[in-house]
């Protein structure tokens, strides 16, 4: 049987120091008054949850729609925090770096699940190189890609590493392979709790493994199925108890496997041709080295003309002709035009915002 959510496990221990239920009033408002910014976040998480409300407001990221404010079941997090233990085998005792912010669900998971299964939890800045200047080694951590690339010098400090919230990118992908980490790919949303699937995303020389997984899975207890539209419906009882439908279409390989393919809300329909963004970006990754991504502008006659934007100060000429000699790429595939922008705009924490930089170049 789970624990309620109102138990901390004894073996817990947070920057060293063993912490029962009864001292995170003390630590949050330790946190809250006297530490970094970044530290206050998480003196907030606390204190919200040791209060007498059986549910915590957490913010949505904004990557796919209006950033927004959501309830959640304080036990529904410690159910999702046991999934991840029975899918990494992660058991009292072990030691895991925290170095996500706590103003969203990323960060304040990685606190919990220290606290309901007995991790000795490191806390530092979030930034681009959280392992630099250290020495220590983590049993678990989570990061972002860009915190990833950044510290593939210290990598092997960790032995199970798990990245999401944003593309990983082939070349990082590419970086990775042979390393004695065990890197996990990530697939979930705020409303999923995190994560609810992995992928195995690089060799591990220290099993002999000659492949990487292709597929996600989910974690232990949760199901998916397809909608009308080819999108994810997600079934996982212990995090929600209505079926999570998504926009994010998939093919399914099974009721725990699938490959992501990309959003609904940015499929391209040009001359009826459905063209999936995502898809297309794949297959310029090899030739764009720049940030950028492929929308739909409308059109009098096709409805819809696919047009490439990339983030680059001044043009480059030869693009187009570097696309077209893509032997992966069909002829529908091929941009209409090019767009070089100085900057995307971005969500609150980052993320490319599609819709509305596509906004102001229609507003320009």
């Amino acid at each position: 049987m789970q624990p309620n959510y109102k138990k901390v496990h004894p073996n817990f221990k947070f920057n060293g120091v063993a912490v029962s239920f009864n001292d995170l009033e003390e630590i949050s408002y330790s946190l809250i008054k006297e530490g970094e910014p970044y530290e206050r976040d998480f003196g907030d998480f606390l204190l919200n949850w040791i209060d007498k409300e059986p549910t915590i407001q957490v913010k949505t990221s904004g990557s796919t729609g209006i950033p927004k404010t959501i309830h959640l079941r304080k036990q529904h997090m410690v159910n999702s925090a046991f999934a991840t233990a029975k899918c990494f085998n992660l058991k009292a005792g072990d030691s895991a770096l925290l170095c996500l912010s706590g103003a969203y669900i990323a960060g304040k998971m990685m606190f919990l699940r220290a606290m309901v299964l007995g991790l000795e939890l490191d806390l530092v800045e979030p930034s681009s190189t959280p392992l630099l200047g250290g020495n220590k080694s983590y049993d678990f951590c989570a990061m972002v890609p860009f915190q990833l690339e950044s510290s593939l010098p210290d990598i092997n400090r960790i032995k199970t590493l798990i990245v999401g919230g944003a593309h990983i990118s082939s070349s990082l992908k590419d970086k990775i392979q042979n390393l004695k980490t065990s890197i996990y790919e990530t697939y979930g949303m705020t409303e999923t709790i995190t994560h609810i699937a992995v992928k195995k995303i690089n060799l591990d020389k220290t099993v002999n493994q000659d492949s990487v997984e292709n597929h996600f899975k989910t974690l232990p207890g949760i199901t998916i199925q397809k909608d009308e539209r080819n999108c994810l419906v997600i079934n996982a009882p212990d995090i929600n108890p209505a079926p999570i439908i998504t926009n994010d279409m998939v093919e399914l390989i099974s009721d725990t496997e699938f490959n992501w393919l990309g959003r609904y809300d940015n499929i391209i329909n040009s001359g009826g041709v459905k063209l999936i963004p995502e898809q297309i970006e794949l297959k310029l990754a090899s030739i764009l080295k720049d940030r950028f991504f492929v929308v739909g502008i409308p059109d009098e006659h096709l409805g819809q003309n696919m047009i490439l934007l990339i983030e680059k100060e001044g043009e480059d000429s030869e693009i187009f002709d570097r696309i077209k000699s893509l032997e992966t790429l069909e002829k529908y595939e091929i941009p209409k035009d090019i767009l070089f922008l100085e900057s995307f705009v971005e969500t609150v924490n980052g993320k490319i915002s599609r819709k509305n930089t596509l906004q102001r170049i229609l507003n320009s």
